[in-house]
């Protein structure tokens, strides 16, 4: 889920920022650029640990910025399969329920509900019901996680609550 990953991250610099402050508004760049990014193949960068080095800047022809390579370790958030998280539902509907957990978006097909769950469209919000839970927006569920989809800027996940203890939590 959570990972210490080392990364690196091309920065360009414009030349009015040449100067000896240099290396300080390098590094706050650095923070801007990739904090709360997602890399498909390393997962949500979610925050900046330490800056290990900024390399020596090269000077681009044509439009006199620099070029600069910083690397840097980071907190990075990475779904897998058979992983188990909580969530907080966004939305409701006959096909499933969508929910976040944290930057991840995922969804929970009908079919991977608990079996005595209905849908009820005629309630507001709508809602999935049994006798002893009640799945609406804003509820707090435990999802179980089946699968990840991955693009290059973002991850999508697909779970199922159909396991023992999963569902909504109690508060």
């Amino acid at each position: 889920m959570f990972f210490i990953k080392e990364l690196t991250h091309t920065i360009l610099l414009h030349p009015s920022y040449f100067g000896p402050r240099m290396e300080s508004y390098l590094e706050s760049k650095l923070y801007a650029d990739v904090e709360g990014t997602c890399s498909g193949q390393f997962g949500f960068i979610i925050s900046v640990v330490s800056v290990l080095d900024i390399g020596k800047g090269m000077v681009l022809s044509g439009s006199g910025q620099a070029e600069f390579v910083a690397r840097y370790r980071a907190i990075v958030f990475k779904p897998f399969k058979g992983e188990v998280m909580d969530g907080v539902v966004r939305n409701v509907s006959k096909m499933g329920i969508f929910a976040d957990v944290g930057p991840l978006n995922v969804f929970c097909a009908a079919a991977l509900l608990q079996p005595d769950l209905k849908f009820d469209p005629n309630s507001n919000p709508p809602s999935y019901s049994s006798e002893d839970q009640i799945i609406e927006k804003g509820s707090k569920v435990r999802l179980k996680v089946v699968g990840t989809r991955v693009d290059a800027t973002d991850i999508f996940g697909i779970v199922s609550m159909k396991e023992d203890h999963l569902g909504v939590l109690e508060e």
